[in-house]
């Protein structure tokens, strides 16, 4: 389902990354993966996400994406500059044909401080919205990543208690409420 998921914002063009990367710039995949990934953006992820990423490593790094979820591309709309991901999995539940999402975001350092998280993940919830198999979407995020406790929180994720793990916490939106 989230595979499938494309949407757009004011600044925004969001979708799977295969064909937003074909769009942008000449540049491949991984090289495109790999300017996302820098050791600024990837210090509160875990170990193995961490960089310096190269073109082979991204597209090492790509290829375990692939294999576990879907991962979207987020495009400024303008420039057509790579400005993030969107890292997602899907959790069915056969017993009420519904999906629980964990999501996953990173913004390039480039465009840090402009906004651009909270109207990824935004744009993403609103789509979620129009899809009535997905039941509730959760995120995690480091206790002291503050920008990312205020996306989460200004696009409606309140913290679930008990899911603390370590230094991480976890947000959550249902969307039937």
């Amino acid at each position: 389902m989230c595979a499938a998921c494309a949407y757009t914002t004011d600044r925004l063009t969001v979708g799977p990354w295969p064909a937003l990367a074909a769009e942008g710039n000449g540049a491949d995949l991984a090289s495109t993966v790999a300017a996302i990934l820098t050791p600024a953006v990837t210090a509160s992820l875990p170990d193995e996400w961490q960089g310096p990423f190269g073109p082979e490593r991204a597209r090492r790094w790509i290829e375990q994406r692939d294999g576990e979820g879907a991962t979207l591309l987020a495009r400024d709309r303008r420039s057509g500059q790579a400005i993030g991901l969107l890292v997602l999995h899907e959790i069915a539940d056969a017993t009420a044909a519904v999906v629980d999402v964990r999501l996953g975001y990173l913004v390039a350092e480039s465009a840090w401080g402009q906004g651009y998280g909270r109207e990824l993940v935004a744009g993403f919830v609103g789509w979620c919205r129009g899809q009535p198999a997905i039941r509730s979407l959760a995120g995690g995020v480091e206790a002291g990543n503050v920008a990312s406790i205020r996306i989460l929180e200004a696009c409606g994720f309140v913290p679930e208690p008990g899911a603390a793990d370590g230094d991480s916490l976890v947000y959550r939106l249902d969307l039937a409420t």
